[in-house]
């Protein structure tokens, strides 16, 4: 029996429910796949899927072992995939994360762009606010808005720079008064970005001193928009990343206040990071996607 062809049929059985599925997809015959697996429960002295004359279901041990199985077949595809992936065209599979916002407005509408140029690239977007833990989740590559990077084994490229602006509806401002000084915001109803920290403090940065401001409201979400929709509905001001609110402030649905001031949350940055392994330098890959971020990012 060969014990990785085996073990690669089996994965297919129970991703795809069932040997007929299973065999269609990896273009074999019905009986070449039940035969693999018979063997592999043979070898093992247990039973790891569960047949009836309708479906065909894995048991307990046969979960534990198609865990397992799983992780040693992604692990020979990354190996293979790491030798090809130092030519001059890029081949494979790339596990992008990406701040959700991020990744639905400025990301997701070039993708195609980026597909059609490299034919052999494979990408598979996850969107999230939190930082990936690259070697757990079996990241290539994340990117970061502001994020500074939390350790040494972790290479970091600035490719980009954005703003954050606070804004407000003008329905919102009309009715509270018009902040013309930071110190104005203690007056107001804050939305506030949810960091998973105690304090909420917005820095301005201007011709005076740096100064800190710990604001208060009554609505804090981790997601951005849900803030920028909140600001939209008059509900206060909002210190928003400016790729995320410039259409509405330039149509006029949200108003920039304080603008003379660079504002950030506590001592965040405004660098937009790709960060990635060591062991990915020299990554064809990756270079192009950080290649097409840097192009988007500038155009």
């Amino acid at each position: 029996m060969d014990k990785l062809l085996a073990l690669k049929m089996f994965v297919e059985t129970v991703r795809c429910g069932g040997y007929s599925s299973a065999a269609r997809k990896l273009g074999i015959s019905t009986s070449s796949v039940t035969r693999q697996v018979a063997a592999l429960e043979g070898e093992l002295g247990a039973s790891l899927l569960n047949r009836t004359t309708r479906n065909t279901s894995v048991t307990v041990a046969g979960q534990a072992y198609f865990e397992k199985a799983l992780a040693i077949i992604e692990s020979i595809d990354e190996a293979d995939a790491i030798v090809a992936d130092r030519g001059t065209e890029p081949q494979g599979h790339l596990r992008v994360s990406v701040p959700v916002e991020f990744g639905r407005r400025i990301i997701a509408p070039h993708l195609g762009r980026l597909l059609d140029r490299h034919p052999g690239l494979e990408i598979s977007l996850s969107l999230s606010d939190r930082v990936s833990d690259l070697i757990s989740e079996r990241i290539d590559v994340s990117v970061r808005l502001g994020s500074s990077v939390v350790s040494d084994d972790i290479v970091s490229k600035r490719i980009g720079h954005f703003q954050r602006w606070v804004v407000a509806s003008p329905e919102y401002l009309a009715r509270t008064g018009l902040p013309r000084h930071p110190n104005d915001l203690l007056k107001h109803q804050c939305l506030r970005f949810d960091y998973g920290a105690a304090h909420h403090a917005w820095t301005f940065q201007g011709d005076e001193a740096v100064l800190s401001l710990n604001v208060q409201g009554r609505l804090q979400s981790n997601n951005a928009d849900i803030l920028r929709e909140a600001a939209l509905a008059g509900g206060g001001v909002a210190l928003l990343a400016d790729w995320l609110v410039r259409d509405d402030v330039g149509q006029g649905r949200l108003s920039r206040v304080l603008e003379h001031y660079e504002v950030n949350p506590g001592a965040a940055s405004s660098c937009i990071n790709a960060l990635y392994l060591p062991n990915h330098r020299g990554s064809s890959r990756i270079n192009v996607f950080i290649e097409f971020l840097e192009e988007i990012l500038v155009a």
